[in-house]
C-alpha cells in the first residue's frame, strides 16, 4: 500500500536558457544642487530678506501708532460718557428732584469715591446710540 501513495517527484530546475542577470552596476545619485537650484535659492532669500525687511517696519509702525490709538480710544470713551450724560439731562429735566448720574438724588455706588470712574456696561454705555449702529458693535466679534 505504501508503494500506491508514492508520487513521482519532478526536481525544480532553473529555466530554459538560465535566469535573469542580477543587476549589480552602481546607480549614481541624483544631482539636487544644479545652476537653476542654486539660481532659485539665490531668488528665494533676496525675496525673503524683502519680506522681512517690510514685516520689521511694519511692526515697527504698529508700535509707534499703538499709543496714540489708545489715547484716541480712550478720548472717545470719555466723549460718549458725556454725551450720555447730555443725553439723560435732556430727558430728564422735567423729572422733579432728578439729578444727573444719581437715582432721585442718590449715589448708586456708595462706597466708590465720588471722583473715581465707574466704567459702564456695554448696555449703559451703548443706551443712546442708534439701534443699527449698536447692533453692529454688539456682534462684531461674530461677524470678524
Amino acid at each position: 500500500m505504501a508503494e500506491v501513495l508514492q508520487v513521482a517527484r519532478k526536481q525544480d530546475l532553473p529555466p530554459q536558457g538560465g535566469y535573469k542577470p542580477i543587476p549589480f552596476k552602481r546607480i549614481p545619485a541624483k544631482t539636487f544642487f544644479s545652476g537653476m537650484t542654486v539660481g532659485a535659492i539665490y531668488l528665494y532669500n533676496l525675496n525673503y530678506k524683502a519680506i522681512k525687511r517690510d514685516e520689521i517696519e511694519m511692526r515697527s509702525a504698529k508700535m509707534a501708532i499703538y499709543p496714540m490709538l489708545l489715547a484716541e480710544r480712550d478720548r472717545e470713551f470719555l466723549k460718549q460718557i458725556r454725551r450720555n450724560r447730555d443725553a439723560e439731562t435732556e430727558l430728564m429735566r422735567d423729572v422733579p428732584g432728578w439729578e444727573v448720574g444719581t437715582y432721585y438724588g442718590e449715589r448708586v455706588y456708595k462706597l466708590v469715591p465720588a471722583d473715581k470712574l465707574v466704567e459702564p456696561i456695554f448696555h449703559e454705555f451703548n443706551a443712546h446710540t442708534d439701534p443699527h449702529e449698536w447692533y453692529q458693535r454688539t456682534y462684531l466679534k461674530l461677524r470678524s
